[in-house]
């Protein structure tokens, strides 16, 4: 459900979300249980006791949260909140979507038909020609371009859809020019096209950025086209995140003698659609299914409306391995009322004891 914030709940919001131990999973349910970021911040410190923290949660100061917001004004971005009704469609369909964007530069280009183009960074001089002139095309049809800013493959996707509006989603903050050799990429995109992040300003990507990163690119997406991939890139990260959402995925045939085609051809094999031009994207558009209706995985009553069951989170804690399990097979192995179960893993989340996951899966830590 979509609502305006005033400026008090969004920065509630923004603390919520910059707090030690709450990613989109735990964000998700803790706006669901209590309804509103401000009381979600009160009920932490009691949630991660429960959960078995010795040590207080690390929650952003207000100081912190206005310098966040003052850094992002003096770079003329914009903070959008995943429940406003200005936040990207395509990125709010998803379960759970981020709680919320940076953005710099024509934000109306995130609700159009977008088509993610991903590849290698030691890309061959054959890939970058192709995925320059796929852009370009896809441009052409009214189509938006997104990728990752990074070298290869993303900034020739980028350079062929400047002319037409072209998304960069950077693993750092809306500032983290990566590589530097991309500072006049950027300073177009911002200007003819849109910088996206999830981070904050000043913040600079490290390597467990990158697949949230990736995840906003395919989300924003209705199809994700890999051009070159080894069979440990990052952009079979993103085809496999789009999937999971639910988008087209197609791949760009390669020479079995090239490294850089195992990952594109294993997709192929895996049941990915063809890609040699503009045609194979939008035939797979055309079969696209559409956006799916978000759904929360954990409605249910209020905490203090919950039954006080002292060591259910041990209970919990202890069936939790470090392979991703689903919540439900959580709930029928404790036997426990399912939003008892989702409360406690919420805990063992805040505790820093489990990591919850998109798709419904949890890991213990």
């Amino acid at each position: 459900m979509t609502q305006a914030l005033s400026d008090a709940e969004r920065r509630d919001w923004l603390r919520l979300a910059r707090t030690e131990n709450v990613g989109p999973v735990t964000f998700d349910q803790l706006i669901g249980r209590f309804g509103t970021a401000g009381r979600a911040l009160s009920g932490l410190p009691d949630l991660a006791r429960r959960g078995g923290r010795g040590a207080p949660l690390k929650v952003p100061t207000p100081a912190e949260i206005e310098d966040e917001l003052a850094a992002g004004e003096r770079l003329g971005a914009r903070l959008i909140c995943a429940c406003e009704p200005d936040f990207p469609q395509a990125l709010a369909a998803l379960d759970p979507p981020p709680p919320l964007i940076w953005t710099r530069g024509c934000a109306q280009l995130l609700d159009r038909s977008v088509v993610a183009i991903v590849g290698a960074r030691v890309a061959s001089a054959a890939g970058q020609r192709f995925a320059r002139g796929l852009a370009s095309e896809l441009g052409g049809a009214g189509l938006v371009v997104a990728s990752g800013m990074a070298r290869g493959i993303d900034a020739a996707a980028h350079e062929g859809a400047l002319p037409s509006g072209t998304i960069a989603v950077l693993g750092g903050g809306i500032d983290d020019i990566y590589p530097p050799e991309h500072r006049d990429l950027y300073a177009r995109i911002v200007e003819a096209g849109c910088v996206v992040s999830e981070s904050a300003p000043g913040w600079r990507a490290q390597a467990r950025d990158f697949p949230r990163r990736n995840r906003i690119i395919s989300g924003l997406a209705r199809a994700v086209v890999v051009v070159e991939a080894e069979v440990r890139s990052g952009s079979l990260i993103t085809a496999r995140l789009a999937n999971e959402q639910g988008r087209e995925v197609l791949a760009v045939p390669g020479s079995p003698l090239d490294p850089r085609a195992r990952g594109t051809n294993d997709l192929i094999r895996q049941g990915a659609a063809l890609c040699e031009g503009l045609d194979d994207v939008l035939r797979a558009l055309e079969g696209f299914a559409g956006l799916r209706e978000p759904g929360r995985g954990y409605a249910g009553p209020p905490l203090d409306a919950l039954p006080d069951d002292g060591d259910l989170a041990e209970r919990v804690c202890a069936l939790l391995c470090p392979t991703p399990v689903s919540r439900d097979e959580i709930v029928r192995a404790t036997a426990a009322p399912a939003p008892a179960v989702f409360a406690a893993l919420v805990e063992l989340s805040l505790a820093g004891r489990a990591d919850l996951l998109a798709g419904g899966m949890v890991v213990g830590r």
